[in-house]
């Protein structure tokens, strides 16, 4: 009898154990930019990955992705804190590195969504920038012919930050399937701004002055996209201009659906969120988990906007 009662204990204190001991695990997502739609996607997906795994993710990051010293600190204080495991979307390659290889020796780090100069990810969950870059220009490509009828004329390339790995790597593909595959696309401006919708705005405004045989851009991420589709539709340019913009919110896909921005390059934040805080709960258990893991780009046009995938892309669920 004592040794049932025994048993019948042991399972009891046993099937108390593992919801507990899920309860205590934290593992924290550190983001570019808290205030940005796109982050706030990323936020999204982390956090049901958390409801789903029972684990406690809190949400860090600045407020501009140009505050690289304060994610440091954010990171560093994240450490301190002794979590199981830490995902992280470096806002600058080259300044995070060694940040990041300090911090993986105190803990697993997985990396979303842009790169640093660091081996010590135990996992990379990003999207295929490179490739990201080559499909906007060959969106920009179909739209120019769209328009007037063949895919010839000035383009130019708008960057929100210098020296950003994601950023840097969507151009480089941009400019390397112009070359490779449309001859009579040339690339007459090539702008870094700062970070700022305004920037976008008064660099596109310039262009359109400056180039009268501007026939298409790239604004490479959500910020310059929104400064670059109001100044399109400040001037009314939509019919003839092709601005292709990376990523997207409602504003980019109202400017969408008026003609003012002819295609978005569309991510899926939602899943390298909650991606990237599974295989965080993966490494921290010390499972076997992908080195890299390319989570997608996808080409959306007014046309294609109502499918169900692109519908899901646009508007995922924030709660």
């Amino acid at each position: 009898m004592k040794n049932a009662l025994l048993a019948a204990l042991m399972l009891s204190v046993a099937g108390l154990s593992a919801p507990a001991y899920a309860a205590d695990v934290t593992i924290p997502i550190i983001v570019k930019d808290t205030t940005s739609n796109y982050w706030q996607i990323v936020l999204a997906g982390a956090r049901k990955a958390g409801k789903d795994l029972g684990v406690k993710v809190p949400e860090l990051g600045a407020q501009s992705e140009a505050d690289i010293d304060g994610q440091i600190s954010i990171l560093e204080n994240a450490v301190s804190g002794k979590p199981a495991a830490i995902v992280i979307s470096p806002t600058q390659f080259a300044a995070l590195g060694k940040p990041i290889d300090e911090a993986a020796k105190s803990v697993k780090i997985i990396g979303i969504d842009s790169a640093a100069d660091s081996k010590s990810f135990s996992s990379f969950l990003t999207t295929d920038n490179t490739q990201g870059g080559r499909v906007a220009a060959d969106a920009m490509a179909e739209g120019i012919k769209a328009k007037t009828g063949k895919a010839e004329g000035d383009v130019a390339l708008i960057t929100s930050l210098p020296g950003v790995g994601s950023l840097d790597q969507r151009a480089a593909g941009f400019k390397e399937e112009l070359a490779a595959k449309y001859p009579g696309l040339k690339l007459v401006a090539d702008k870094v701004a700062d970070g700022q919708a305004t920037t976008g705005l008064n660099i596109m405004t310039d262009l359109i002055t400056a180039s009268p045989n501007l026939k298409g851009v790239f604004a490479s991420n959500l910020i310059m996209g929104q400064g670059a589709g109001q100044a399109i539709a400040e001037n009314k340019l939509g019919d003839k201009m092709t601005l292709v913009a990376f990523d997207s919110d409602d504003k980019l896909v109202k400017l969408l659906t008026d003609g003012s921005i002819y295609a978005l390059i569309v991510q899926d934040p939602y899943r390298m969120g909650y991606d990237g805080v599974k295989t965080a709960l993966a490494v921290s258990k010390g499972e076997k988990v992908s080195v890299t893991v390319d989570t997608g780009v996808n080409a959306i046009t007014k046309a294609g906007m109502t499918s169900p995938r692109s519908q899901e892309l646009l508007n995922p669920k924030l709660n």
